[in-house]
């Protein structure tokens, strides 16, 4: 149940404090000392009370206590929490009460997009399939009115479109999108449908038969369509979503398509990248694979922390992408990512708040920003972000746990943390050195060490300062990173 105080809401389920302005920045341990005291307001809270039930298992220094209780101070008003000396705490403030619960906002339409089936004889089209929708899913996806499930898992439900009602309860969604692509040589046949898988009710459907360069003006209608018809319920206005053609040549769009079915992919995403580049060599004022190339090429930087060259190169060409079609999601989603990794946090933010801005249903740009929230000390925030980023994505694996960890690490809520990495088939190095900070600060020593030996093991020929700095060393505030590094440190046995 959620508490009021004075100007303040403590929402517990969201484990957030609204204040006059809005949401107050609080860590995770305040927050827990806050909602202890504001559960007992005429009780003093005894020391060793507090660090039960604040850090069960630990022993912490009551300078420690001390900080939160002063944080807390700062961020309310001194009088709220009264000093009992000898004894503990008392929160001391306004009267608190269980808040009304706050009215429904209406729910957003959800939808998913299914893989429509190749009709062509020829299996080496399923790109060209697959691609239109895709392209479809974007298209939707830049509609802050809708929720829209990612490719990543629509797909998994390829051919299930005899069981829409079971796709439909699997991803959450009311409406469900499928239809089919028949291309033979320059002619494409198109048909869609759009269902409301609650009833089984036939919402809209159309068929296109037409001339193949006519494809960016199919797709544009069939969104238009969907949106249209749901624009009731979500109160769409869609005129102002139409798109340009984004290219006039098919060879260069197919290219793009082909790496469509890659970029998205940590595994792949850099085989995207000769596919890019040959639809740019074809179509040199094509903004979305110029976007999509800069993404790619920032991107590499995961595989090669030791060259910031893909990053610079990464703005190069997202600024290309940017002059073409300032509103290409991608290249600011990698300007926000170069710039975040060289360490320009302001710049990072304009940018990664406009790719969202632009499409806030894409699961990696929503995942991105997260990760970038947790580095600016707004961990709370970032974990937020990434539930949205999974809404969308539910059949995602791997990345999505390893994200989660290392802000729920960043948070300091070290037992989820490790819950999250533990569901992975593979940990990866840089989480090993989350992992290992997890378990020392819950004084489970002997498995902090043996995860240390992995990862010295893994940076064989670096020293542990070395390491910190290649895995570790991209928060805001310095501070962080130094006691990460303490940590290690005393687990290693130098301190």
């Amino acid at each position: 149940m959620d508490l009021e105080f004075g100007n303040y809401r403590l929402k517990r389920a969201e484990r957030l404090l609204l204040g006059p302005s809005g949401p107050v920045e609080l860590s995770a341990r305040s927050f827990d000392i806050l909602a202890l005291l504001l559960d007992r307001p005429d009780e003093v809270v005894g020391k060793t009370e507090l660090f039960d039930a604040v850090w069960p298992g630990l022993v912490v220094e009551e300078n420690t206590l001390q900080v939160h209780i002063s944080a807390l101070r700062r961020l309310l008003s001194a009088e709220m929490i009264a000093t009992v000396h000898g004894r503990g705490y008392k929160y001391a403030g306004p009267k608190p009460f269980v808040a009304m619960a706050e009215a429904t906002a209406p729910s957003r339409a959800s939808i998913a997009v299914l893989p429509f089936d190749n009709m062509s004889g020829d299996r080496e089209q399923d790109f060209f399939s697959d691609g239109i929708t895709e392209d479809i899913i974007a298209g939707l996806g830049r509609f802050k009115e809708f929720l829209v499930i990612a490719r990543n898992s629509s797909f998994q439900f390829r051919g299930k479109a005899n069981d829409l009602a079971e796709v439909a309860e699997k991803l959450g969604v009311q409406y469900v999108v499928d239809g089919s692509v028949r291309k033979i040589g320059n002619r494409i046949r198109v048909t869609v449908q759009l269902t409301d898988a609650s009833s089984m009710a036939h919402v809209w459907g159309e068929h296109y038969d037409r001339q193949l360069d006519d494809i960016f003006a199919i797709q544009d209608e069939i969104t238009q369509m969907i949106a249209a018809r749901l624009a009731r319920q979500a109160r769409t206005a869609i005129s102002s979503r139409a798109r340009a053609r984004p290219t006039d040549n098919m060879s260069a769009y197919e290219f793009y398509l082909r790496a469509l079915q890659l970029a998205p992919f940590y595994e792949t995403a850099h085989e995207a990248e000769p596919f890019l580049r040959q639809a740019i060599k074809l179509d040199p004022r094509f903004a979305a694979a110029h976007a999509m190339l800069s993404f790619v090429e920032s991107f590499k930087f995961y595989w090669d922390y030791d060259n910031p060259g893909h990053l610079h190169s990464g703005l190069e060409i997202a600024r290309t992408a940017l002059r073409l079609d300032p509103d290409e999601a991608y290249g600011h989603l990698a300007t926000g990512f170069a710039h975040f990794f060289l360490r320009q946090y302001r710049q990072a933010e304009i940018s990664l708040d406009r790719a969202v801005a632009l499409n806030p249903n894409d699961p990696f740009i929503l995942s991105t920003r997260a990760l970038f929230l947790s580095y600016t000390d707004r961990p709370e925030e970032g974990l937020g972000e990434i539930t949205e980023a999974q809404r969308r994505d539910p059949y995602a694996v791997g990345w999505y746990d390893d994200y989660r960890g290392t802000i729920l690490t960043s948070a300091e809520r070290y037992r989820e943390a490790i819950a999250c990495f533990a569901k992975m088939a593979t940990v990866p190095s840089w989480s090993l050195v989350r992992l290992t900070i997890c378990h020392s600060e819950l004084d489970e020593i002997s498995q902090a060490q043996d995860l240390l030996a992995k990862v010295k093991a893994h940076y064989a020929g670096l020293s542990l300062d070395e390491i910190v700095d290649k895995e570790l060393d991209f928060f805001k505030d310095p501070a962080i990173c130094s006691r990460y590094r303490a940590i290690l440190r005393r687990v290693d046995g130098q301190e």
